[in-house]
């Protein structure tokens, strides 16, 4: 086996700040990367293509005889790792992650969530959220738990993300991080008052039945605290008849998804 390939990729690799980094990057076990490293063994056809991309050569050219790829390499600087290191959406992401996280701080803490279920359509739906700040940046967790009927077992749902404050909204995307299966979007109508009680918006997700229809539904987040003994709230999420005392009347009126004969769009209520 040539041992170009290999001293080829090591010469990429020196472009980074570790292997570690760029198996991370690559989704690709660390072991097996080390025997391409070492000249053990070559990768799939498929995973040659991955690795290529990433680096920004063609996989001809990463076959090369080792003196010519570097001169290559130092000709062609568009195609260098330190070119292409990183993706076209970091620098999105960047500036997202500056805007208007500080008017954030005072949003930390615990949430009820409440809104009309997306799998359960005649049923009220109560989650737990905890927004709170890593560095500089604010990030959530969703937790669903819920049981359909009673003699069904009780299941989990857990939505990790991250919210932004731009102009006069908040803006929070998620995943479900469990199967990896949904991503949703919630935007919320900030509080004015120096208190927060709750927030109000819409949200969009897929239904957790079947089918998975994308929905939109009004929500309504209900402030509990900087702190929670978390398994007793998580005790009261779960699914709620429309007509339930346990319940505030004006939160089950707020999440209700009627449309207005004049208006146009589905729209959150303030």
């Amino acid at each position: 086996m040539t041992q170009d390939f290999p001293r080829n990729l090591r010469l990429l690799c020196s472009y980074y700040k570790s292997v570690a980094e760029i198996c991370r990057r690559l989704n690709i076990n660390r072991p097996q990367f080390n025997r391409y490293l070492r000249g053990k063994s070559l990768p799939s056809a498929n995973t040659m293509r991955r690795i290529c991309d990433f680096f920004g050569v063609e996989e001809h050219e990463i076959l090369l005889p080792y003196n010519q790829f570097q001169r290559l390499i130092q000709v062609r600087p568009e195609a260098t790792p330190s070119k292409v290191s990183e993706l076209p959406e970091t620098d999105h992401m960047k500036q997202m992650g500056k805007a208007g996280n500080t008017e954030l701080d005072k949003y930390q803490g615990y949430y009820f969530e409440y809104h009309i279920s997306m799998a359960c359509p005649s049923k009220l739906l109560r989650m737990l959220v905890c927004i709170e700040r890593q560095g500089d940046k604010v990030y959530y967790k969703r937790t669903e738990r819920f049981k359909e009927s009673q003699h069904e077992r009780v299941c989990h749902g857990v939505y990790l993300g991250m919210a932004h404050f731009l102009t006069d909204r908040i803006f929070m995307v998620d995943y479900e991080s469990l199967t990896g299966h949904e991503i949703s979007q919630t935007i919320l109508f900030p509080t004015f008052k120096n208190r927060v009680s709750r927030l109000s918006g819409l949200k969009l997700g897929v239904s957790g039945s079947g089918e998975r229809m994308p929905c939109a539904a009004r929500v309504v987040y209900e402030y509990l605290g900087q702190s929670v003994n978390i398994m007793k709230a998580l005790r009261l999420c779960g699914l709620y008849d429309m007509d339930t005392p346990e319940i505030e009347d004006s939160i089950k009126k707020a999440v209700k998804n009627n449309i207005d004969p004049h208006e146009m769009h589905f729209r959150a209520r303030h």
